[in-house]
């Protein structure tokens, strides 16, 4: 019987509110009254993958970011390879491999090379370990031929390949990514996804928590949906299983049943 590879347990995430002028003065003592997470518990079983469906502003980067040990939760623990986040914050980092959607954090005059072996480094692999490992992870990203560029002259969709490269460069057991497959042309994507499902997760040995939009992708990939919806947890079951439960044809029917809203159809307005 294995642990599971994430439990949130009754996690919240309070901001304060958002001053100017001489209120800014006063905001650490200001009363946080903007929730971004309420009350969320779950657990993702050792070897499985689960997608974070909401729409912008719902609470899904918010929880990466606790869980990728960037941002304290106000109340509650998130566990993370059995290490509590906000106490173990570098034991739980050694375990995660972390995909942001924006903010990629590469060295503008370092090649993709020199980046790689970086953050290589920082995860304490030897040189010999990480130049195999971009070879192989370069070529089976088709970015062999631009590793040698330096980071500054690459296009947008490049640097989210090489983003997602960093992010299994050290083979973590945890993969935490947010919109994994943004940025990336139709091919890339799907190539990325059937890289996913046969190549990491076929395993069964790497644990997944994503945030998407893309069905396509979450029908692919997850085992199990947690629908979240202003920070709490509406839902947390299987594709086939939530369908069923709201009489839906679709994952995204089986969505705005639940939460009485449509994708793409709500503007970002609270902090995610």
């Amino acid at each position: 019987m294995y642990d599971p590879a994430i439990i949130l347990d009754s996690l919240e995430k309070w901001f304060p509110p958002a001053l100017s002028g001489w209120r800014a003065f006063l905001q650490p003592f200001a009363s946080p009254t903007s929730p971004a997470l309420r009350g969320i518990s779950l657990e993702v079983k050792q070897g499985e993958a689960v997608a974070l469906l909401g729409v912008n502003g719902a609470g899904k980067t918010t929880l990466l970011r606790i869980l990728a040990t960037l941002l304290l939760p106000t109340r509650g623990t998130a566990t993370l390879a059995g290490h509590d986040t906000a106490r173990e914050p570098a034991a739980a980092r050694r375990q995660i491999g972390y995909h942001a959607g924006s903010d990629l954090g590469f060295y503008a005059r370092l090649t993709g090379r020199q980046n790689l072996r970086f953050f290589g480094r920082l995860n304490h692999l030897s040189d010999q370990f990480s130049t195999g490992r971009i070879e192989t992870l370069g070529e089976r990203f088709g970015l062999s031929r631009v590793l040698d560029r330096q980071a500054r002259v690459l296009s947008s969709g490049t640097i989210q390949r090489l983003s997602l490269l960093r992010a299994l460069l050290h083979q973590p057991k945890v993969l935490l990514m947010d919109e994994p497959t943004r940025s990336l042309d139709a091919i890339a994507a799907a190539d990325f996804r059937h890289f996913l499902k046969t190549e990491v997760l076929a395993r069964k040995d790497t644990s997944m928590l994503f945030a998407s939009h893309t069905m396509q992708e979450i029908e692919l990939l997850a085992d199990r949906v947690a629908i979240l919806d202003e920070g709490k947890l509406l839902a947390f079951d299987t594709p086939t299983a939530l369908r069923a439960r709201t009489l839906s044809s679709s994952l995204e029917e089986a969505f705005a049943r639940l939460t009485g809203r449509h994708l793409y159809s709500v503007a970002e307005s609270t902090p995610e």
